[in-house]
This record gives structure tokens, sequence and C-alpha cells, in this order.
């Protein structure tokens, strides 16, 4: 069923306050990101942040996994009727699928995705760790392309890209939490390669040389993809592209940060601090005037889906106006202010923790 482009006004101001509050508790990282963007994008973006958490949350917090599965199901159908259950994010989020044409296919592939971590679903090939990146990860690349307002294919291929990246680079971070959970989403043919036993490394999870190459290969995957999607940034809105750079620089940092680890993402987790996030968020901002070469033609199989039904939603142009171009710049500058800000106080906090404490040594405040 395809959602009329219309304006709707489904959701009330405390139904987006609540989904910015979901949004502050949840990703920092896409919190950071989707400031940069101009209101109305931003709104819109923190609506369908709000209803992917709630749906992840409720699937994988939840006391029966399938039944939480299969209510979602039926509130996706109420969101596509319009009449969505009075939940502050399932009522945001119909707003924003008539608002911006978004077709049925994208959301149900996101619900596909935990379906298939239910199943304990196994990953052989780098191209099945693909088509799941795609409907956990992809699927928000697309619907965010269309919030912004593309409509050419290759655009909203590269925007799956950095979807499917991004989420990459979560499986290359997450290993060893991953594993404690008895997930394993590295493909087990390059851990054969390695001579690793996929499911004997389960039971004992640990970190050797031989992994640290998988996830090595893991991060050089999401690299490609980062690079492709720089590209595609370059199409959207001015407005926009300062926020878009902001994620992709961002989260490939946290790869960087998984490098510096010597690719160990078992025995702990890769952190970016305020102080590099504040950087990125100004290099961003150079990217936002940067051209990155000719529009790669390439396509991952995984996602095709995806570009072909968010292409034949048709959006609405997104609004641009002055404000938008010239006020990017300003709220990168913010950005830029409220890490630094953050970062001072968590060090002067550890501080006050060392001298508590005389027997901690000095410490790199960080946060996730």
């Amino acid at each position: 069923m395809q959602p009329p482009a219309t304006d709707v006004n489904l959701a009330t101001p405390a139904d987006h306050a609540a989904c910015a509050m979901l949004l502050r508790g949840g990703s920092k990282t896409f919190q950071a990101a989707s400031f940069a963007l101009p209101a109305d994008a931003r709104r819109a973006a923190t609506a369908l942040y709000a209803f992917c958490r709630q749906a992840d949350d409720a699937v994988d917090l939840g006391a029966d996994g399938p039944t939480e599965l299969r209510a979602l199901h039926e509130r996706l159908d109420l969101i596509y009727a319009g009449k969505p259950l009075p939940i502050a994010a399932d009522r945001a989020f119909a707003e924003v699928v008539m608002s911006r044409a978004i077709p049925r296919e994208i959301p149900e592939a996101l619900l596909d995705g935990f379906a298939w971590d239910l199943a304990g679903r196994r990953y052989e090939t780098i191209e099945d760790v693909n088509d799941y990146a795609a409907r956990v990860a992809g699927t928000v690349g697309a619907m965010m392309a269309l919030i912004m307002g593309a409509r050419d294919a290759v655009v909203i291929a590269r925007a799956c890209d950095l979807g499917v990246a991004m989420q990459v680079t979560n499986i290359a971070r997450d290993v060893g939490e991953d594993a404690r959970l008895g997930r394993l989403y590295l493909p087990r043919t390059w851990l054969a390669e390695e001579g690793i036993d996929a499911d004997a490394w389960l039971e004992r999870p640990r970190f050797t040389s031989a992994l640290g190459r998988v996830v090595e290969r893991m991060l050089a995957h999401a690299d490609t993809l980062y690079d492709r999607a720089a590209v595609g940034i370059t199409a959207l809105p001015i407005g926009c592209r300062p926020a878009m750079h902001a994620a992709r620089l961002l989260y490939r940092e946290i790869g960087y940060e998984v490098r510096r680890r010597g690719f160990d993402s078992v025995s702990g987790r890769a952190i970016v601090s305020w102080a590099r996030k504040a950087g990125l968020l100004g290099a961003a901002s150079v990217a936002a005037t940067r051209r990155f070469g000719a529009m790669p033609k390439e396509q991952l199989e995984s996602t095709r889906f995806l570009v072909e039904a968010a292409a034949r939603a048709m959006p609405p142009p997104a609004p641009l106006s002055a404000d938008d171009i010239v006020g990017a710049e300003g709220r990168i500058a913010w950005l830029v202010d409220l890490c630094m800000r953050l970062e001072q106080e968590e060090h002067e906090a550890a501080l006050r923790g060392a001298r508590r404490s005389p027997q901690l040594r000095a410490v790199s405040p960080q946060t996730g």
C-alpha cells in the first residue's frame, strides 16, 4: 500500500517531545548528527528513530519476542491506515510515513530483520551479513533519504550504503557483546578461513589475532561503503549535508577506534570521546562544501529491493529555505561547542572521582 504524499498532523507536540527524549536516551551518535539537520527534517528523523528504537526494544527485551513482533506488524497496519495507536512514536512515525510517502515495504523489511534475530539466523558469507544489515539499517538509510526529499535511485542507493556501513561497523565493534548474548554476525566463512570454528568460539568467546583479521575485513568492507556514501551526500539538499557527513564520520570513527585497539572488540567496547566528536562535527561542516568525485553506479544486491521501493515513492521535494543553507553552519558550531563542554564536564567529573579515590590514576573521559 502506497501512502499519499500529503500534509498530515497525526502527532502532537507532546508526541514529538517524547520521541526526542527517546533519542536523548538512545544513540548519542545519531543524536549528535540529527541536531545538524534543518528543523523539519530533524523532527521527522527523530520520529523515525523513536519508532525503530521502540520496535527493536520490544522484540529484543520483551518477554515473548514472536508475540511482540506480531504486535509490531499490527501497529504498522494501523500506521499505514492513518489510525496509529495512542503511542507517541507511532503517531509521529505515521505523520512521517504520510508526509514523506514512505512505502510500507521499507519498515516491513526492518521488522524482517528483527525476525531474523529471533530465529537465530546464521550468516555464512559477507553477502548474508549485507542482507541482514540492509534490513536493520539500510532501511533507515532509505527512509532518511526520503525524509530529505531524495528522488534519484542512485542517491537512495548511497543512503542504503551508509546504513549498511554503520551496521557493519556496529557488528565489528560489538563482537564480544553479541557473543555473550549468543549472537554472531561475523561471516562464518571468513572465520573458517582463519581457522576459527564459529560454534566453538561462541561457547568461549575470546580475542585472538585470527579473529582480529576478520574484524579488520569487516571494517574494510564498511570503509568502501562509507566512501560511496560520501558521494551520494553531495546530491542531498545543502542544509542536510552536514548532518549526513556527521553521521558518516562519527560512525566511521568507531571503526578507527576498533583499529586503535588492535581490532579487539571482545575484551572491551570502542568509544569515541566528546572531544573527538567535536572535531568530526567540524570536519562534517567542511565536507558539506566538497565534491567527492563521480557518483558510483555500484549497488549492493542486498539493498536493491529497498532502492526500488523508495524510488517508486516519489516523495515531495524537501523544503529548502535560505535559513536551511545559512543555518547549517550555525547548527554545527553549536554542536561543536556542546561536545567540548561535555568533554570538559566529564574531565572535571573524572578529576573529582580521582581525588575521592587516590589509588585511581587519570583516565581519558569518554562516552558512547
